[in-house]
This record gives C-alpha cells, sequence and structure tokens, in this order.
C-alpha cells in the first residue's frame, strides 16, 4: 500500500519537521482524534492559528511552508515549535511532535521544549562500521554516570574519556542506555518521551555522531538499548494523549497502561504505530549509525500478563498459548526482518527477564 518495507520505513524523512533542499518546510503528523492541527512557534510569533494543517486520509495531517526570499527556510535552526491541536471537545493542546529530533529543558521549567535542528553543516561521519563481529564482548554503559564528577556527564566526555578504556580494557561493543530521550532522569533511560531525539542532557545529536564515529575507528561496535516496550504517560512533552485521546499510539483503557511502569503501551496492530516505531529504528542505524540494538522489555511485549507474577520454568505452555501477543510478537518480527534485510551486518538482541536472547544467528556468552 505505501510502496514496500523500505519506502514505509523511511517516514522519519517525511512526518514531523523537514526542509526540502529548496529551503520550504514539509510538515506532517498523525493525530486521528484532533478536530484540528496547526504549527506555532518563534518562526511566527508563536500565533497559534496561522499556519493550519491540511486533513488528510486516516487521521494525518499536512503543512508546507514555502522557503523565503533566496531560500531562506521559515523556520530557522534552533527555533522553539508546537504542534498546536484542537481536540475533540474544543481544547487547545500544545505538544511536541511525536517525531521531534531535538528537545531541551530550561533550567528553569519541568517540561521539554521542541527545537527545530537543521543546523547549516551536520556531522560527517568519517570511520566504517567495523564488520559484524562473531562473538561480542559488551560494555554496558550510561553516558550520564560515565564520571566521578557530581554532574551529569557529556557525549564529549564519553568520547575523550571512556571510549580509550573500553577499549583498552578489551571490550569490542558498547551498549548505550538513556539515550532516546527522558524527561526522567532516574529511570535510566526507560520512560521514554521523544523517541526520535537523542537526550539534550549530554550534549547535541551531532556530540552522539561524533561518539558512535570515534567508537567506530576503535574497531568498537556500538549497540543502542532500544525501549520500544513501553512509552512515558507524560503528555505536555511526551506521545500521551498527542491528539487528546488516550487511543494515539496506545492501547486504550487498562489495556494501554503498565501497572508496574505506570507507562503506556503501544498498539502494535495499529499501522501508524507500526510507521512510528520502525522508522524509529531505522533512523537510529542510519542517520547516528548504531550497529544494532538491545531490544528492552521484551517479557512484557510478549505476553499479556507482561510477566507480572508469572515464572518461566522451561514448560512449553508458559511460553506459547493465548497468553501471546501476537500483534507484538508480529512486530518484533518484523522489525528483525527489517533490520536484517536492510542492514544486514546489524545486530538484534532481546532482553527477556534476567538473560539475553538473540534474535539472529550470533551467539553470545
Amino acid at each position: 500500500n505505501e510502496g514496500g518495507l523500505d519506502k514505509f520505513s523511511k517516514s522519519y524523512k517525511t512526518f514531523g519537521v523537514n526542509q526540502f533542499v529548496d529551503g520550504g518546510i514539509y510538515c506532517k503528523e498523525w493525530a486521528p482524534g484532533a478536530e484540528a492541527v496547526f504549527l506555532t512557534g518563534d518562526f511566527n510569533g508563536w500565533n497559534p492559528f496561522s499556519h493550519p494543517y491540511k486533513k488528510m486520509e486516516y487521521g494525518k495531517w499536512e503543512l508546507f511552508i514555502p522557503p523565503g526570499q533566496d531560500g531562506y527556510p521559515p523556520v530557522p535552526h534552533g527555533s522553539k515549535l508546537k504542534v498546536v491541536i484542537r481536540a475533540q471537545n474544543g481544547e487547545l493542546l500544545y505538544r511536541i511532535s511525536p517525531w521531534a529530533r531535538y528537545v531541551v529543558r530550561d533550567e528553569d521549567k519541568v517540561n521539554y521544549d521542541w527545537v527545530h535542528w537543521n543546523p547549516p553543516q551536520s556531522y560527517i561521519h568519517k570511520y566504517p562500521s567495523p564488520k559484524r563481529l562473531k562473538s561480542l564482548r559488551i560494555y554496558e554503559s550510561h553516558v550520564g554516570i560515565a564520571s566521578p564528577e557530581g554532574k551529569v556527564a557529556s557525549y564529549k566526555n564519553f568520547t575523550y574519556n571512556v571510549l580509550p578504556r573500553i577499549k583498552d580494557l578489551g571490550y569490542n561493543c558498547v551498549q548505550l542506555m538513556a539515550i532516546m530521550e527522558h524527561a526522567y532522569y532516574a529511570s535510566f533511560g526507560y520512560q521514554v518521551t521523544s523517541f526520535f531525539a537523542a537526550s539534550s542532557r549530554y550534549g547535541t545529536p551531532d556530540d552522539l555522531k561524533e561518539m558512535i564515529d570515534v567508537a567506530h575507528s576503535m574497531g568498537i561496535t556500538v549497540l543502542l538499548d532500544v525501549v520500544h516496550s513501553h512509552a512515558s504517560k507524560n503528555s505536555e512533552d511526551g506521545l500521551n494523549k498527542f491528539d487528546g485521546t488516550d487511543s494515539c499510539f496506545f492501547h486504550s483503557g487498562p489495556k494501554g497502561t503498565h501497572q508496574l511502569w505506570d507507562s503506556r503501551l503501544f498498539d502494535y496492530a495499529n499501522w501508524e504505530v507500526l510507521r512510528f516505531l520502525l522508522s524509529n529504528l531505522r533512523m537510529w542505524i542510519e542517520d547516528y549509525r548504531f550497529d544494532g540494538f538491545r531490544f528492552d522489555g521484551v517479557t512484557s511485549m510478549l505476553y499479556h500478563h507482561h510477566g507480572i507474577g508469572t515464572g518461566f520454568s522451561g514448560d512449553y505452555n508458559e511460553y506459547f498459548g493465548l497468553h501471546v501477543d501476537e500483534d507484538a510478537l508480529c512486530y518484533l518480527m518484523l522489525a528483525n526482518h527489517m533490520i536484517n534485510f536492510l542492514h544486514p551486518e546489524c545486530i538484534t538482541i532481546a532482553e527477556v527477564r534476567s538473560e539475553f536472547a538473540i534474535l539472529n544467528d550470533i551467539n553470545i556468552d
């Protein structure tokens, strides 16, 4: 229906806010519960109604803003933006695009702000990714706590102070936690608010790209700890109730909430949710050059009971049956197929309870 999996999973290049070569801005969102959608920000003096989106099929909305004189982009790099949603009850909701690439939090604020990230010159990778390894020695790490100083450490610190140590210790792979943006720092990155944004508390997207590039120069494979098992309940700066309903991206009602994690659960059968999650994986591989993923919380995804109050002793009935969430299982199969078909050099790992399970043919001790 959309030209195949390759094109479908490149939707991060059309959804959100993207700049054309001529300087024009194309915006697209999926907000099926919205009565109207607008774009506002620094570029229009925060006028909430001057730039309305046009309604498309299947709950999608689009907006094109032509370039200014001499091709000057109408939405400058570094300017703040918000999507304005008119909900079904008439309320105006100021939201961050689910596809936002960069969000920041000022010290005097609680919520994150969406900042348009489109620098005149992005970081250019210099080194190729390492060849696919037959044996992995993984160093699991968190950029923010990778320093003895009493502060949140940076991508730059990790690049120049930590990567050399990892290399000297004999590791050939680093698994990065807490990269996908998360408002609650103490969650260790497991309450994601902006899936396409690299955490700004450590630095800029280009700083992360440089860090991965330097790791590749050392022959180190870089894996992303990806969280597609659930999402933060934040609505001001997260996905929750993006269009004013509780069913956008997630199951509605109790099925859409994880009772232990207090977070939202994706509707993996939804066409646009598949677009969002598959495109998310594709973006991290192709924009940042990650070499694969460790999928977090796979047990929670695979079963309707989410592993709560359930043990796994080896009996087949514990693993197979009507308690399996077939929609989530199909998403994981599709994601793994897409990654290995489009990027066969990539590694995919599933985290299930307290052990690793490999989704492809690599063995890890």
